[in-house]
């Protein structure tokens, strides 16, 4: 097998305070995650694809282009140009939690002939040999989540997902991400650093709880896979009311199509804001939403700053109007609502659970 390169994508860097929280953990945990690959035996070689200047670790190659962006034609150059044969690609800042032994794993299916990624329907890592065919699925691919279905379909690779657990499930997309670290820990040296410097909003200790106590209720809205759900039946002691939609709706293009649906937002369209939340009280003792199937519903195209600021409950600070007079109505919700993205449906409930149930054995909860 052809010696594995690491090339993670960091970019997209943002001017406000919003998203300056997410960037940072995004970075720090991109070089823990260097670091992570570089501890590994033989010295394998890192490429860091990014819009900036960034000190990274001796012997990391930094590819920098300023210019407009598509993924795959960036990344289909990348290969070429530094003649990599075997890669395992990350967005970055994902998989904070993702170990050496991990990487050491995917090494393996590798030198296996498999091609390896952590979700099949919305990748943040894949790994794959690489040939004219390989390159040929990459370059018309317009976001990485698409990156495992598009080498399966037109590469003619085999890809096979990794276990589902916390370190394959774990992203850092939002302030609700960034939040839930805090909370639980995790992560590198430098990511622990940052994490360390955050504010903690107190909704996300009151549900700790919750998990544990078999007369509560948690309502559950968004793109929820099974392995979730599946994870929540087995490992809370609460009760747990699912509303699972549009899961790959970014890899798909039903967001950018406007094709993406929500029962949800329905409900709420009929409704109202006041009742909307009302029902929820109704329905369980605290609720996690999915924002982003929302807007997808209403085509709605909130800015990063918007949608994060939205997440951090920061409403007054919002310039779209839905998306301010939404967040508001769950600041003043009568039970606890937590705002966010992919991440808060899987590695983010899956964090706060297994926190807890320590908390709980450790005797401070």
């Amino acid at each position: 097998m052809a010696t594995p390169t690491l090339i993670i994508f960091l970019g997209g860097f943002g001017s406000s305070d919003a998203e300056r929280i997410v960037d940072d953990a995004r970075l720090a945990a991109t070089l823990d995650s260097i670091d992570a690959w570089r501890s590994l035996p033989g010295s394998l070689p890192a490429i860091l694809v990014t819009d900036r200047d960034i000190d990274t670790p001796d012997r990391v190659t930094v590819d920098r282009d300023d210019g407009d962006f598509h993924f795959g034609r960036r990344l289909a150059e990348v290969l070429r140009k530094h003649s990599v044969e075997s890669a395992v690609y990350m967005g970055g800042g994902s998989l904070p939690l993702f170990s050496a032994g991990d990487f050491a794993n995917v090494i393996e299916r590798l030198a296996e002939g498999v091609g390896v990624t952590n979700n099949a329907f919305s990748s943040d890592l894949v790994a794959f040999g690489v040939n004219d065919a390989v390159l040929r699925a990459i370059e018309p691919v317009s976001r990485d989540n698409s990156l495992a279905r598009a080498l399966q379909d037109s590469g003619g690779l085999r890809i096979d997902a990794l276990e589902r657990s916390l370190a394959t499930q774990f992203d850092i997309d939002t302030p609700t991400d960034v939040a839930v670290l805090t909370i639980t820990g995790g992560g590198g040296p430098r990511l622990s650093e940052t994490l360390a410097e955050m504010q903690l909003d107190a909704r996300y200790r009151a549900v700790l709880p919750l998990f544990l106590d078999q007369t509560k209720e948690l309502v559950v809205a968004g793109r929820v896979g099974s392995h979730a759900w599946g994870y929540l039946e087995r490992e809370t002691a609460c009760r747990v009311r699912l509303f699972a939609e549009e899961r790959g709706m970014e890899a798909d293009g039903r967001a950018e199509s406007g094709e993406a649906r929500s029962l949800l937002a329905y409900h709420l369209d009929a409704v109202g804001l006041p009742q909307f939340f009302e029902t929820l009280a109704e329905l369980g003792d605290a609720a996690f939403i999915d924002t982003r199937v929302l807007l997808a519903h209403k085509r709605i195209e909130a800015s990063r700053r918007d949608r994060f600021l939205s997440d951090l409950v920061r409403w007054e600070l919002i310039g779209e109007p839905f998306l301010r007079d939404f967040t508001c109505a769950a600041v003043e919700a009568p039970i606890p609502v937590l705002l966010g993205g992919h991440s808060l449906m899987s590695g983010g409930l899956m964090a706060l659970n297994e926190f807890a149930w320590a908390e709980r054995d450790a005797g401070r909860l």
